[in-house]
C-alpha cells in the first residue's frame, strides 16, 4: 500500500511538472507576441488594440502560469518544496538588493548608461538555478 501511495505522489508530482512546464512554455509565447508583434506581425501605431490584446493575453496567461506553480509546488515532496522555496527566497532576496542598489545608484548619477531590464530576469534566473543546484546537493 504505502508503494502505491508513493507512485501515486510521483505521479502527482510529474503531472504538475508537464503542466507548469506547458504554462511557462505558453507564457513565454505569448510574452513574446506581446513583444514582438508590434514589430514583426502588425503595426503597433496602426493597431494599438492588437498589441492591448497581446499584452492582455500575456498578463492573463501568466496568472494562469502562477496558479500552475502554486499546485507544482504542493505536489512536490517535503525536500524539493524546501529546497525550491529556499531557492526562490534566495532569488527574491537577490532582486529586491541589486534592483533597489541599481536605483539608489542610478539616482546618484553612479550610473553611466542603462542597463536593458531584460538583464534582470536573467539575473533572477540564474541565481534560482544556482541555488537550486546548492540545496540539491546541500541535501543529498
Amino acid at each position: 500500500m504505502a508503494t502505491h501511495d508513493a507512485a501515486t505522489r510521483y505521479q502527482g508530482s510529474n503531472r504538475a511538472t508537464a503542466r507548469l512546464a506547458l504554462w511557462t512554455l505558453a507564457w513565454t509565447a505569448t510574452l513574446a507576441a506581446a513583444r514582438l508583434g508590434p514589430e514583426l506581425l502588425w503595426d503597433g501605431q496602426a493597431s494599438p488594440a492588437a498589441s492591448w490584446v497581446a499584452v492582455g493575453a500575456n498578463v492573463l496567461v501568466g496568472a494562469a502560469w502562477i496558479v500552475s506553480f502554486a499546485r507544482y509546488l504542493r505536489a512536490l515532496d517535503d525536500l524539493w518544496r524546501k529546497i525550491t522555496q529556499d531557492s526562490l527566497a534566495v532569488a527574491l532576496g537577490v532582486g529586491w538588493v541589486a534592483g533597489f542598489a541599481y536605483i539608489a545608484a542610478d539616482a546618484a548619477g553612479l550610473i553611466a548608461r542603462d542597463l536593458d531590464i531584460a538583464l534582470f530576469p536573467v539575473l533572477l534566473g540564474a541565481v534560482y538555478i544556482v541555488a537550486v543546484a546548492v540545496g540539491w546537493i546541500r541535501y543529498r
